[in-house]
């Protein structure tokens, strides 16, 4: 599978996410939790809410509209009203370069 290139992982604070666009492809969104890198589809599987706008609660992101939960490993649903999982993606970080496997 095709790679792109995010960001320097060192732009993204530990615990904390950030949105990645990419031309033709859906919001990602990309977490730090404590040093390990995860990716997931940014957009809410219950609502049109970015999860890069939510919060980090231990393995989870919370998301801002209506306070479900997923796992940011795995992209499962957590809690209601969040029902549905995230699409994860695989990711490597090289030489500080988060890369991400995505078909466009």
């Amino acid at each position: 599978m095709p790679e792109i290139k995010a960001f320097n992982a060192s732009e993204l604070a530990p615990n904390k996410i950030r949105q990645l666009l990419v031309e033709g492809h859906s919001p990602i969104a990309i977490y730090n939790l404590d040093g390990e890198y995860f990716a997931t589809d940014d957009t809410c599987t219950h609502g049109d809410a970015s999860l890069a706008e939510g919060d980090i609660d231990g393995d989870e992101v919370v998301c801002p509209y209506h306070m479900g939960t997923f796992d940011i490993r795995t992209g499962e649903a957590c809690s209601a009203p969040c029902a549905f999982p995230l699409k994860t993606y695989n990711l490597r970080v090289d030489d500080g370069i988060i890369y991400i496997e995505i078909n466009l």
